[in-house]
This record gives C-alpha cells, sequence and structure tokens, in this order.
C-alpha cells in the first residue's frame, strides 16, 4: 500500500514538474518576463501552503525541526533559479539541461551515505540503467547545442546548477523527515524565496507587467502541487529515497521529452527513443521487492 501511494505522488510530481517547464517554455516564445511569473509563484504557493495545509507555525520552533534545512531551501530556490537562467545565457540550454539531470548523482550519493539505504545490486543495476538513460536522453547531435560563452563562466554556472538541485533534492528529503511541520516548513520556504525574489527585482528595477503575473499564478499552483507530493512521495517511501530521487529525474525527463517531441514538435533521435526504455527500466530496477 505504501509503495503504491507513494508511486501516485510520484505519478503527480512527475506531472507537475514538467507541466512547469511546458508553460515556461511556451511563456518564452510569447515574451514572459519568468523573474515576475516565478516572484508570483511563491506568493499563490505560500497562499495555497496556508489555505490547505493549514500549517501550525509553533510546531515549526518546537525542539528538534530542522529550522535550518527551510531557511537554506528558501534562500536556495530562487537562487538557483538565477544561477540557471544565466548557465543557459553562458553555457547553452543543452548543457545547462544535462546539469540540472546530471545533478541526479547527489541525493541518489546521499541516499546510501546519509540516510542509511542498503546498497544492493539491484539498486547498482538500477543507478546504472539510469545514467545511461541520461546519457542518451540528453544527447543532441552537433550542430543543434546553443551558442556559449568561452570563457570559464562555461562550465560554472552549469556546475552551480548540478550542485544546487543536487542540494534541493536532498533537503527535501530533510523536509519529509520533520513529520507534522514539514507544512510550517514548507510555508517558511515558499515566503522566504518569495521575499528574496521580490528583493531581486526590485533591485533590478524590473517593470512590471500583468500578463506575467497572471502566468506567475498558474506557475504557482503546479509548482506547489509538485512539490508537495514529491515531500510526500519521500514520506510514503521513507526507506527508498533513491527509488525517490531517480523515479522523480527519470520520470521528468522521460515525460518531458515525449510532451517536447508531441507539443513542441522536438524531433528524437534512437538513442533518445533507447534512453526513455533505459529509464523505465531503472525506475523498475529501483523498486523494493
Amino acid at each position: 500500500m505504501a509503495l503504491t501511494t507513494g508511486l501516485m505522488f510520484l505519478a503527480a510530481s512527475v506531472t507537475c514538474s514538467v507541466a512547469v517547464g511546458a508553460l515556461i517554455k511556451a511563456g518564452r516564445a510569447r515574451g514572459l518576463d519568468v523573474r515576475q511569473a516565478i516572484f508570483m509563484n511563491y506568493i499563490v504557493a505560500s497562499l495555497l501552503c496556508l489555505g490547505l495545509l493549514r500549517p501550525d507555525l509553533g510546531k515549526l520552533l518546537s525542539p528538534g525541526q530542522p529550522v535550518l534545512f527551510f531557511l537554506a531551501l528558501g534562500v536556495l530556490l530562487p537562487t538557483i533559479f538565477l544561477a540557471l537562467a544565466r548557465s543557459v545565457q553562458t553555457a547553452g540550454i543543452v548543457r545547462t539541461d544535462a546539469a540540472q539531470r546530471l545533478s541526479l548523482v547527489i541525493p541518489l550519493l546521499a541516499a546510501f551515505a546519509l540516510f542509511g539505504e542498503a546498497l544492493t545490486s539491484q539498486k547498482l543495476l538500477g543507478m546504472g540503467l539510469a545514467f545511461g538513460a541520461l546519457i542518451c536522453l540528453l544527447w543532441k547531435p552537433a550542430g543543434r547545442s546553443s551558442h556559449y560563452a568561452a570563457d570559464g563562466s562555461s562550465w560554472l554556472w552549469p556546475l552551480l546548477v548540478l550542485l544546487g538541485y543536487g542540494v534541493i533534492d536532498i533537503l527535501f528529503k530533510q523536509m519529509a523527515r520533520a513529520g507534522a511541520a514539514f507544512s510550517g516548513g514548507l510555508l517558511a520556504v515558499f515566503v522566504l524565496a518569495g521575499l528574496l525574489m521580490l528583493l531581486y527585482l526590485l533591485l533590478v528595477r524590473v517593470r512590471w507587467g500583468g500578463s506575467h503575473l497572471l502566468t506567475g499564478v498558474l506557475l504557482g499552483a503546479l509548482n506547489f502541487a509538485n512539490i508537495y507530493t514529491y515531500i510526500r512521495a519521500h514520506q510514503s517511501l521513507p526507506g527508498n529515497p533513491s527509488l525517490v530521487f531517480s523515479a522523480m529525474n527519470m520520470g521528468v525527463i522521460v515525460l518531458g521529452t515525449l510532451v517536447g517531441a508531441l507539443v513542441f514538435r522536438e524531433r528524437l533521435s534512437k538513442l533518445n527513443l533507447l534512453g526513455v526504455l533505459l529509464a523505465l527500466g531503472a525506475i523498475a530496477a529501483l523498486m523494493p521487492r
């Protein structure tokens, strides 16, 4: 029962995550200022958290709660978003996307080094298939990559993206262990991220636009559902963090690849299709027996 529930939460999280990416991609093609949409996203996510989860903020401050993890997430979420945008500018979309997905190695190592998961031959097989799938799915033919800077920033920003997303995954796992206080922690994360994003927008003197903010409302609903169901998946499968980390990353890449092909008319190579099969095999191999 716990496995079924966890997989349902994972499926919902993957769907919402891909929807977030598709919304941003479609919005950019129409001149969306993603910074403003991201800011409004945190406002809406905070309101949804407050209204639907009704967090008890008193529990958040009770002894033993990982308050520092909540604060770290609140700072990292908007910071890594800005690093992601900078990486796309300097290193290109392909390298940035690869860095974001290869960040999977960090939480997978943490699953065994920090969270006490047993390393078995079955899980080693699953991890091997997962990284094989990543290579196949992210491979692009020569000449299709974006232009990128030739200086040090061409590897520095993707490296920051890789480290940042890896650490964020670990922090979400820690939040899942907060028990009844996790809803209050989630609210604190959204509020802090929103305040930092607002400060950034004021510093750069952004020209506000209603359409950007309205898009952010939908983005906030999807992002809230994405993060909430991801944490719930960790709570439903506390002894299998490697499954959650891998299935989430593989699921997003596979569904995102299919959406890209069907909706945005992106061409898929035979190697990309092989990556889809390897990803499904990785998730199957990581399933608890």
